[in-house]
């Protein structure tokens, strides 16, 4: 049962061949049947996001090329670009990648967790449409506390890489509970879009958006349940700012030290966080020098961005060891599964025989005959029967030269040794 991975990702396709392969939520299900019509496919699941989409499938010997067959033709790429652009990941090397995956420690920001909300959501849809049987959802579950586990123990997430989610986590260390607090965004561009999602999402309840185009602000603010105000205002509502975030186009300052030190003398000197992430600068240098007054600029972010990528880096090397433990097992897992089949194969064969001999024994044992001599015929034809097919393959390898085959025909059925 090879268990295999198909795909192109940002490590190895541009946006342009990414598109085209892409799957949407709509097309899922379509899909997955497709992919359990190809002949061998008996399981799959398809993870497609925007910077990925792998197909996770279980099936027969010849089913890794059938997949990579429909792959090429769903992007309607060449030859020379599915070789240069896609990859192929089997049994243990499938499973050790879907983990690093699942753990975050092979996205495009080391250590994010989206990804995981991303693979439930996959494998609950193949689930829906029938793709998943016995090893993938093991093999899903599997992925999921690995990950779990990874992000639990080496705090990959607890150092946040981003400039505008870098800016949220140092005004709660400064804070403490940003729910209370009040901030004021300044511009509507995408990091100032990106900063107020954080906020918002920590549950911030008081946010104000001070911009030259009210109506970009108010269309901001709309997201958010925040408050616009045209940027002419700010400097009347700078004391309300317990947090303040800027970032425009402006080539000159916008926020002098004259202003904030008005806002202090309102605010009764209580501290103010104030974050200038804009090039050239929008707070002017001067209001560093104010007491109670924290001010970062993008340099001092982009410092605490590249040390806790560095930290995240080193929490990505930790994990090697939990990675490699949870291949392990879970192979283990699968080689004991794949075990099971093949007995249950062995059994019925025996089990076919024996209750077709069993039957014409008591026939005969009914119609007189001697019951000794009719269990002997009974041992003899049994034993004839189950030997027949094994010893047929053991000749056949003696004569091929299949030394491999012989050596484990004689391991199964070499007595145990006593210890």
């Amino acid at each position: 049962m090879p268990l295999l991975i198909t795909g192109i990702s940002h490590h190895t396709a541009s946006l342009e061949i990414r598109e085209k392969i892409a799957i949407t939520r709509l097309d899922y299900d379509k899909r997955v049947k497709e992919l359990l019509a190809l002949d061998g496919v008996e399981e799959v699941v398809v993870g497609s996001t925007c910077i990925r989409t792998e197909v996770y499938s279980v099936g027969q010997k010849d089913s890794p090329l059938r997949v990579h067959r429909w792959l090429q033709a769903k992007g309607g790429l060449s030859d020379t670009e599915m070789e240069k652009h896609c990859y192929v990941h089997e049994r243990e090397h499938a499973v050790h990648h879907l983990f690093r995956v699942s753990g975050g420690l092979d996205s495009l920001v080391l250590g994010e967790s989206q990804i995981v909300g991303q693979l439930k959501e996959a494998w609950q849809m193949s689930i829906a449409a029938g793709g998943v049987e016995k090893v993938l959802d093991r093999l899903f579950q599997h992925a999921f506390a690995t990950g779990k586990k990874i992000r639990s123990k080496t705090r990959i997430g607890d150092h946040p890489v981003s400039v505008a989610y870098t800016t949220v986590m140092l005004a709660r260390q400064i804070f403490g509970d940003l729910a209370s607090k009040t901030v004021i965004l300044v511009g509507a561009g995408e990091m100032v879009e990106l900063c107020g999602r954080h906020l918002h999402d920590k549950g911030l309840k008081s946010l104000i958006i001070a911009n030259r185009s009210i109506e970009r602000a108010k269309e901001l603010a709309e997201q958010f349940d925040a408050l616009a105000t045209p940027l002419g205002n700010l400097p009347e509502i700078l004391h309300k700012a317990d947090i303040l975030i800027s970032s425009t186009a402006s080539l000159e300052p916008v926020i002098h030290a004259d202003s904030v030190k008005a806002a202090l003398k309102q605010r009764r000197n209580q501290p103010m966080f104030l974050v200038d992430i804009a090039v050239p600068r929008d707070i002017h240098p001067d209001v560093s020098k104010l007491g109670n007054v924290y001010l970062y600029t993008i340099d001092d972010l982009q410092k605490v961005v590249d040390e806790n990528l560095s930290k995240r880096t080193e929490a990505a090397e930790a994990a090697s060891s939990d990675l490699d433990e949870a291949v392990d097992e879970f192979m283990r897992w699968l080689n004991s599964a794949r075990a099971t089949v093949y007995l249950q194969n062995l059994r019925k064969h025996a089990r076919m025989n024996s209750d077709e001999l069993v039957e014409k024994a008591l026939r005969k044992i009914r119609a007189g005959t001697d019951p000794e001599q009719v269990v002997k015929q009974l041992a003899h034809t049994l034993t004839n029967r189950i030997l027949h097919l094994p010893s047929t393959r053991l000749r056949q390898a003696a004569e091929e030269r299949d030394d491999d085959l012989l050596r484990v025909a004689n391991r199964l059925f070499e007595p145990e040794r006593d210890t």
